[in-house]
Formats: C-alpha cells, structure tokens, sequence
C-alpha cells in the first residue's frame, strides 16, 4: 500500500463519519468568499464549474443557479451523498456530484471554465500535481480560486499552526504559506491575478467536535495551547476556552 493510499482512507474516514456535520457548519456555510465566487461566475450562464474537495457542497450551492453545471467532486462518498440530497432539497439540479482524488482528475482537458475549491487543498497529498491536474482541465483562460488556511509564514507560528491542526485532524497534511501558494501555483502553469488575507475564527468545541477529535488529543491541543509564548496566543488570539482566529488566503488564478 502506497503513502498516497493509506492517506485516501485516512481522509475518507476522517470526512465521511462527519459529513453531514459539515453540511450544517456555521464556519463551512458562511463566509465572504462566496460573494467574490458569485460575482466570477455572474454572466455565464453557460459555464461549468469544477467543486474540487467539494466537502458539503457549499461553494456547488452557491454558484449553481448561476452556471449551466457545477460538478461536486470530493474523496469521500459520504460527502457527495450529502451533497446530492442537499441539492433535491434546494432544487439544484444542475448540481452533479463526481468521486475522486484532487491529484487524479477524471476529466478531459479543458472541460470547466471554472475550478473553485474551499477549504480542501490542505488535505491535497500532493498539491503541485493536483495544481497541475486544475490547470489540465479549465479552458484557456479559464479561472481558479483557492480559499484555504494560510500558515503565517513566521517558523514558529507555522510550527504552532500544523501542530493543533494534525492533532485536531489526522488527515492533515500543511497550511501553505502565500510564498508557497505562489510559487505552486506559477510551476503548474497557472497565473496568479490576486490574493487577498480574510481572518477566520473557530469556535474550539465546535471546531473539535466536527472531527470527533479523540479527548487525548483535545487535551494536547489545550496543553499546547497554554504553553505556547506570548507571541503565538496573540497572534493566533488564543481564548480562555481554546477558541482562536487563523488567517485565510483567497487566490484567484487564470490559465
């Protein structure tokens, strides 16, 4: 068994125990980007979109009755169960839901005029190839948006950074910085044309309960938390109750 497969189960077990918590996710649900997302899409109506690690379809809702398709796409069947019931219920029925790995798309070349995914590359096992695989299927000209955790950059708000998120969730693999998102996504043939910083806060129970993080590892994080400097519980607002803020990167980019 490759490290590429044993880290699919980890995610599709990690996910798909938890899919329908995300559909509800206050933090999943909402947020500013998906206006930037809508006013991409406004004016074509004969586009398709791409949802890569589309989790519980919200940027697919979003977009949907603005384009002729939008095609959810995500590692763990559970998620796109939900996301297909979750379009019945809203009337989406251009919204279609397709399995599978970020790194091994299975679509023709230049088959979308738009790939959005949210939240999803920092569980990628390979973000460069997935990069590439984007740039293989959007259209000339087409256009691609990430929203993801941002690390800081800093050495050791990174370190603090990676540490609480694999002992939240397994299927963590790295918040990248905007130097690394940058210089990704130029090698894959993609050309940045914005990024722009949101600050994201997360509630700590309901951040930990979405994973059903194992109690050994809540405690970690609250040890961690409390025995960190000064310098990280400010930057990262660290609260009496292990609430804190992190920042997020929106990055648009053109093939």
């Amino acid at each position: 068994m490759t490290r590429t497969t044993q880290h699919t189960q980890v995610v599709q077990k990690q996910f798909g125990e938890q899919a329908t918590a995300y559909l509800s996710s206050a933090v999943h649900a909402q947020g500013t980007e998906f206006a930037l997302l809508q006013a991409e899409v406004a004016g074509r109506a004969d586009a398709r979109v791409l949802d890569l690690g589309c989790g519980a379809g919200h940027v697919s809702f979003h977009v949907a009755a603005l384009v002729k398709e939008v095609v959810a796409y995500d590692l763990s069947q559970q998620m796109l169960d939900v996301v297909a019931g979750a379009a019945v219920d809203r009337g989406l029925s251009n919204v279609s839901t397709v399995l599978g790995a970020a790194e091994r798309l299975p679509f023709a070349e230049g088959e979308f005029d738009f790939v959005f995914s949210r939240y999803s590359a920092h569980h990628w096992s390979d973000l460069g190839l997935a990069l590439r695989e984007v740039r293989r299927v959007l259209k000339p000209g087409g256009v691609a948006a990430f929203i993801d955790v941002l690390s800081p950059g800093s050495p050791l708000f990174d370190t603090y950074l990676q540490s609480v998120e694999v002992l939240r969730d397994t299927s963590h693999v790295r918040d990248y910085s905007a130097g690394e998102w940058l210089r990704q996504v130029s090698e894959a043939g993609l050309s940045a044309r914005s990024t722009s910083r949101q600050r994201l806060r997360l509630e700590y129970s309901s951040w930990v309960e979405r994973m059903r993080t194992p109690e050994v590892m809540r405690g970690a994080i609250r040890e961690l938390q409390q025995a960190m400097g000064s310098e990280v519980r400010e930057y990262f607002q660290i609260e009496a109750d292990g609430s804190f803020s992190t920042d997020v990167l929106v990055l648009m980019a053109e093939r």
